[in-house]
């Protein structure tokens, strides 16, 4: 009987360790053909990934030179900045080095901010383009950012700040390991997509619109954060200015963290009031500027920079203090 049971256990543990051998085959597997993809069909991979990597390679000018400027933000500058004609309309006094991801908010450029400064980028002006929605909006972006913003040491903090538990940190901390983990959702979204007619359409009304803290709440956050970002800018030399895309009837919510910014010593730049804008410059989904709108929003954005820019008193690095 022994010899028997002991014949069965033997057996077991051969086929428990081929099991965990084919699971593991599986997950390398998953993983390699998951970075293959992302990194040769994504779109968005490709572009976020080039622009970090000039955007890391940004440096101060020699005296006279164009001012080396950093702008981050989400799908709002994506669709309303044309980045060829701001380069072009700006050459000769700022040269831009952009990163726009969509769907993130203040916690994805407080901690990604702090990355790329830790991995070498010296930018003259951080300009940090978001609604004020996202940026009094808690959470990150659960898909690309962990994976291409932040290292382990952002995903805890920005987990901690956000408000996020145990689940969900290990989420967010697998999503910044694992190309297949972080990229699950996407593949999910592009089935649908194919799947499901109008499936953006139904998405857009199932997240339904942000709310927005109000009154001594919302200046209590906007300050707050503002001095954050401000003093990570600050601590590496940059100088740190704050655009506020248009969306429709923001113009009231503009103004208040325009009023928050200049209290806490950081500039804001409304380059266009919302309220001229009609419905005719923004796409279908009333959010997001269209073709027309984005050319008007682009010309604004060039002239308030350059003026803003040109003329502001540069900050002086931590270095050049001790100096």
């Amino acid at each position: 009987m022994r010899s028997s049971t002991s014949g069965s256990n033997s057996v077991a543990l051969v086929y428990a360790k081929m099991l965990c051998g084919i699971c593991a085959i599986l997950i390398i597997a998953l993983e390699v053909v998951s970075n293959v993809l992302l990194k040769q069909y994504s779109g968005t991979y490709l572009r976020v990934s080039q622009q970090y990597v000039q955007a890391v390679g940004s440096r101060p000018s020699n005296p006279g030179g164009p001012a080396s400027v950093l702008m981050v933000g989400n799908s709002l500058l994506l669709a309303g900045v044309d980045v060829d004609r701001l380069q072009q309309l700006t050459a000769t006094s700022l040269r831009i080095y952009p990163i726009f991801l969509e769907a993130t908010t203040y916690y994805d450029w407080l901690y990604g901010l702090r990355r790329l400064f830790r991995e070498g980028a010296r930018p003259q002006v951080v300009v940090v383009g978001l609604p004020v929605s996202s940026f009094l909006g808690n959470g990150v972006r659960h898909e690309y950012g962990p994976l291409m913003l932040f290292d382990a040491r952002e995903v805890l903090d920005a987990s901690s700040d956000s408000g996020l538990d145990r689940t969900a940190t290990s989420n967010l901390l697998l999503e910044h390991w694992s190309t297949f983990w972080d990229a699950r959702s996407i593949l999910r979204a592009q089935i649908l997509r194919h799947m499901i007619p109008h499936f953006e359409d139904l998405f857009m009304l199932a997240r339904g619109k942000p709310t927005i803290p109000q009154g001594a709440e919302f200046d209590r956050i906007a300050s707050s954060r503002l001095r954050r970002l401000r003093e990570i800018c600050e601590a590496h030399g940059a100088k740190l200015i704050l655009v506020i895309p248009p969306t429709p009837s923001s113009d009231s919510v503009a103004r208040q963290m325009a009023t928050a910014s200049r209290n806490v010593g950081v500039e804001t730049l409304v380059p266009i009031n919302p309220a001229v804008l009609s419905t005719r410059y923004y796409e279908s989904d009333e959010t997001h500027l269209n073709s027309e709108g984005a050319a008007l929003f682009t010309s604004a954005l060039a002239t308030s920079l350059c003026k803003k820019i040109v003329t502001a008193e540069p900050v002086t690095s931590p270095d050049k203090k001790a100096g």
